[in-house]
């Protein structure tokens, strides 16, 4: 699988799962890899090693500077490829405790986000005839989770969202894809902050018996971005061990 020449963007791209979608996208010949996040802390390695990737300061929340930011890149490059929506935060509590912070937060960075890219890179790609959008739900999404109703929601959208984009985008004969992958319980920086005993009772329920690494992400977000995906469309890719069945 090669990405040669293809330009892509990857939101939440300068740690966990999205650095390693990042790095596995630059590695795999893409001509630009546009990595987007709120601070690059430690991210200088990624850009040495991988003179393609380019970092870019940006809050998905703010649908102005999507528009702003798209466009530059779109005016500079004249082609957008891949996005990948990876951006994501947790906020987690149950509902009876959940703050009206809280569930703004999550749902801003983790639905709003999604829907403000998508809504400013789906119509390029329709206009140069081809792209794929790859969205990062969640098992959580699917099944739902004790103290993330708000995750839970916001994971939930970008399911309906990305059945919807995928009739949207293809219209008037552009082969524009848009999928979705919902990894199981993967170990990111996000993960990190969920106690042990909780990691111990998934991986006991995760057929494969381990943690996923945000190399099993990146491998299939590679997959879906290249044209050995050419005919996959509107679909939730498990990637979690067999958590869910």
């Amino acid at each position: 699988m090669n990405l040669d020449g293809m330009v892509c963007v990857v939101t939440g791209g300068a740690r966990g799962i999205g650095r390693a979608i990042v790095e596995t996208c630059a590695a795999a010949g893409a001509r630009s890899v546009y990595a987007v996040d709120m601070e690059f802390t430690g991210f200088d390695e990624v850009t040495a090693k991988f003179p393609a990737v380019k970092s870019v300061v940006l809050d998905v929340t703010d649908s102005a500077a999507v528009g702003a930011e798209v466009e530059k890149i779109w005016t500079g490059e004249k082609q957008i490829d891949v996005l990948v929506n990876n951006a994501g935060i947790t906020r987690d509590n149950l509902v009876q405790k959940m703050s009206d912070q809280d569930w703004n937060a999550v749902i801003a960075v983790n639905l709003t986000g999604v829907f403000n890219m998508a809504r400013a890179v789906g119509p390029r790609m329709m206009e140069q005839g081809s792209g794929s959008i790859i969205n990062m739900a969640s098992i959580v999404g699917l099944t739902g989770n004790v103290g993330q109703t708000n995750y839970a929601a916001a994971k939930g959208g970008v399911v309906s969202m990305t059945k919807t984009w995928a009739k949207e985008f293809a219209r008037k004969g552009a082969n524009v894809r848009v999928n979705a992958i919902a990894p199981g319980f993967i170990r990111t920086p996000m993960t990190e902050t969920v106690p042990e005993k909780v990691l111990d009772s998934m991986i006991a329920k995760t057929l494969l018996r381990r943690l996923g690494e945000p190399e099993d992400i990146a491998n299939a977000a590679l997959w879906l971005a290249s044209g050995a995906s050419s005919f996959i469309t509107a679909q939730v890719i498990g990637v979690d061990g067999g958590l869910v069945l």
